[in-house]
């Protein structure tokens, strides 16, 4: 072997050692820069409105801390681009890459949504989280939104919520009736059959309507926004519980054409964003209702009432006969019932002797 060649296999053998050849570059030497992502987010509630309202901001930013910015995500409120209820068909044409809001605001064009949000009398936030996450829910909500070209992810989930703001006492079914009321989704559906009316408007909308008659009673959320939303200056007596949204799950849908350009490492980040909002949406509720309730009742004079046990108990004969009507012939729609009420029947057996059993043993010692 002359010298020149065992120079040369030295050199490859140093190499080798060292975790190999050179990578790759372009021809002018310098690595090939990596695309960058403009995504625009739209949302149905106004812009940077608390909780909620927060969430795809937090999502944005995440998202471009762990890319690199890489994948940069404009976030627009309700109306800035598109108006608060049809982020659906936005995002699912492609106009904007992505969207968030609440599944059960589709139910004109998507009936079986509304098991991604809510179903009255249904899942907790705990247990919807169990279903999506751990129990079939989302291989079923993916498979539902394939049909809109879209890609469905958790978004927040505000926990139990309260059944509404009236001026009328309600104390029995008859009470409802003629009532002209703020609420979406099967809830609202419910609403109508026991005689009240629905109607379907967008956070910013809700308070003027009450306070100018267009509507006599409204749901929104809980204490944290609707203190922030100032239902108490028009409305007396604030009923509990939130029966019509027991665990409402807030949603990320993405365009299924813009999620596919998107390189694995991305759409991971997106998902693991997703996730970690979704925790952090239930626990901020949870931490600001106990506060804004006490602000409301201390402060404000506002009068809690619990719903009578009779128009809960019609209301929620009234909720299983929808949902029947709801599922219909559909054997997607069917497979999701049957997913989520055996999974709810479980999840219940368990609570009875967890969750239900610790906070009655804790208000028996306490007193509560």
């Amino acid at each position: 072997m002359g010298l020149r060649a065992f120079l040369v296999i030295s050199v490859l053998g140093l190499l080798a050692s060292c975790g190999g050849a050179p990578e790759a570059t372009s021809s002018s030497g310098a690595a090939e820069p990596q695309k960058i992502f403009k995504w625009r987010l739209v949302t149905t509630w106004p812009k940077n409105f608390p909780g909620m309202g927060m969430a795809p901001e937090k999502l944005a930013d995440r998202v471009r801390a762990m890319s690199n910015g890489r994948l940069d995500i404009k976030v627009y409120g309700a109306g800035e681009l598109v108006p608060a209820l049809e982020i659906f068909e936005a995002v699912s044409q492609g106009t904007v890459q992505m969207g968030h809001g609440a599944a059960y605001y589709w139910r004109g064009s998507v009936p079986a949504a509304q098991f991604f949000t809510a179903v009255p009398f249904g899942l907790s936030a705990q247990e919807m989280n169990g279903w999506l996450l751990h129990g079939g829910g989302m291989a079923l909500w993916e498979e539902l939104y394939a049909r809109y070209n879209l890609v469905p992810m958790v978004g927040g989930n505000t926990g139990v919520q309260m059944a509404g703001w009236f001026n009328k006492e309600i104390n029995s079914l008859a009470d409802l009736k003629g009532i002209k009321m703020r609420i979406p989704g099967l809830g609202g559906e419910v609403f109508d059959a026991a005689g009240g009316t629905a109607v379907n408007i967008p956070a910013g909308e809700i308070f003027t309507s009450l306070q100018t008659g267009v509507i006599d009673a409204a749901e929104w959320v809980g204490p944290f926004n609707d203190l922030v939303l100032g239902f108490h200056q028009v409305a007396k007596y604030y009923y509990y519980p939130g029966w019509q949204e027991p665990g409402p799950n807030l949603e990320f849908t993405i365009n299924k054409a813009a999620w596919d350009e998107l390189p694995e490492d991305l759409q991971m980040m997106v998902r693991t964003a997703a996730e970690a909002v979704n925790n952090d949406v239930l626990a901020e509720y949870t931490a600001r209702n106990n506060q804004a309730l006490k602000e409301l009742t201390e402060k404000h004079g506002v009068e809690v009432r619990r719903l009578p046990s009779d128009v809960l108990a019609e209301l929620k004969r009234i909720a299983d006969d929808k949902v029947d009507l709801m599922i219909g012939d559909d054997p997607l729609y069917q497979r999701i019932h049957a997913s989520y009420h055996q999974y709810r029947q479980n999840v219940m057996n368990y609570n009875e002797l967890s969750e239900r059993a610790l906070l009655n043993v804790r208000a028996e010692i306490e007193g509560y």
